[in-house]
C-alpha cells in the first residue's frame, strides 16, 4: 500500500519516518520528496507498506498526530495523473 504523508517536519529523516511506520508493519520503501534546487525536504513523503492491513492501520493511527510541532496528514496515496502530450504551437 502506498501512503502519502503531508505536513512533515522539514528536518525529519527517511530513517525516522521508516521507524514511525514500522510500528504498524513492514515498510518496503520511504521517499521524502526534495526540492530540486535546494535539496531540502518539501514537507511531504511517500511510504510503501508491504501489507494493506498494516498500511490502513498506520493511516488510521498516524493521521492527525503531531511530530515536532506539525500535525501530519496521512492517507492512501492517489495514483499520479497521466500527463497529456504537449500541444504544438501552430506554425
Amino acid at each position: 500500500m502506498n501512503i502519502y504523508v503531508g505536513n512533515l517536519p522539514y528536518k525529519y529523516s527517511e530513517n525516522e519516518l521508516r521507524e514511525t511506520f514500522a510500528a504498524f508493519g513492514r515498510v518496503s520503501r520511504v521517499k521524502i520528496v526534495l526540492d530540486r534546487e535546494t535539496g531540502r525536504s518539501k514537507g511531504f513523503a511517500f511510504v510503501e507498506m508491504e501489507n494493506k492491513a498494516d498500511g490502513e492501520a498506520a493511516v488510521k493511527n498516524l493521521h492527525g498526530t503531531e511530530i515536532m510541532g506539525r500535525t501530519l496528514t496521512v492517507n492512501e496515496a492517489r495514483p499520479r495523473p497521466v500527463k497529456r502530450p504537449q500541444r504544438r504551437a501552430p506554425a
